[in-house]
């Protein structure tokens, strides 16, 4: 687990150098990067000092926050957008969305030890999920940084780095949560060299408002029953069922209905 980070001080130990020699970057103006590590929590430090608003509102990382939250967007579609020339827009979003969530913002911000640069009020001791939000925002204001200083080539050339080594393992596990029915075919088949089958029960409803009951089966056992406005919603719905019984229960009887 990792340790909240003691109080290092602008005019003390130099974190942003620090962490500019660890990502091998050459900082013109290494204040960047040290507004990008400087989290919010310092503010009523500067207003202590007799600061005013408007200057505090530029001594923390929340404006490089947004600048690289919008850098990390543009990358990670111009990577989807090139990786996958049959996609259409609603895939690439969904991908976009899989690739940059805060999940893979806080593994990244750990493997670099962002957490032990970041510049904290005095006192401020985060809980887990305040502490991977600090992480979080912290690595999105690193990329601000790096594009100010550095231009938006080097940080997209920072960010590739980290989605061509990462994207294929994330948008896999996505793909897997997204599309049950995929993912329950490709078990069985890996499994037992068959697939399942999927028959819809019951049909209810006028045409324009329909409900359909779907079940998937596996030989002659049923593995779940999903409920959908068209068929194939319904089929995906019993998909993931049939995926969470499969999770719970790994009799042998399964194995029996492959032969069926």
């Amino acid at each position: 687990m990792m340790v909240s980070p003691k109080l290092p001080r602008p005019t003390g130990t130099d974190n942003a150098a620090r962490l500019a020699r660890a990502l091998h970057f050459r900082f013109r103006d290494i204040t960047l990067l040290r507004t990008a590590l400087t989290h919010r929590s310092t503010l009523h430090e500067a207003a202590s000092a007799g600061m005013g608003a408007v200057r505090t509102s530029t001594l923390t990382n929340e404006r490089l926050e947004f600048l690289g939250d919008a850098v990390l967007g543009a990358v990670a579609a111009e990577y989807l957008y090139l990786l996958d020339p049959g996609a259409d827009e609603g895939e690439l979003t969904r991908r976009r969305v899989a690739l940059v969530r805060a999940e893979t913002l806080v593994q990244w911000a750990r493997e670099i030890n962002l957490g032990s640069y970041l510049y904290l009020g005095l006192g401020e001791r985060p809980g887990p999920g305040s502490r991977d939000r600090m992480l979080a925002g912290g690595f999105e204001a690193v990329i601000g940084a790096i594009t100010l200083d550095r231009g938006f080539g080097a940080a997209r050339k920072f960010l590739l780095r980290l989605l061509e080594r990462d994207a294929p393992q994330i948008l896999a596990a996505a793909e897997g949560v997204a599309n049950p029915k995929g993912r329950l075919q490709e078990l069985l088949q890996d499994r037992f060299r068959k697939a399942p089958a999927y028959h819809t029960v019951s049909t209810d409803g006028p045409d324009h408002s329909r409900t359909f009951v779907v079940e998937v089966r596996f030989g002659d056992r049923v593995l779940g029953r999903g409920t959908g406005p068209s068929k194939r919603e319904a089929e995906q719905a019993a998909a993931a069922a049939g995926l969470a019984h499969l999770a719970a229960d790994e009799s042998p009887a399964l194995t029996a209905g492959a032969t069926n």
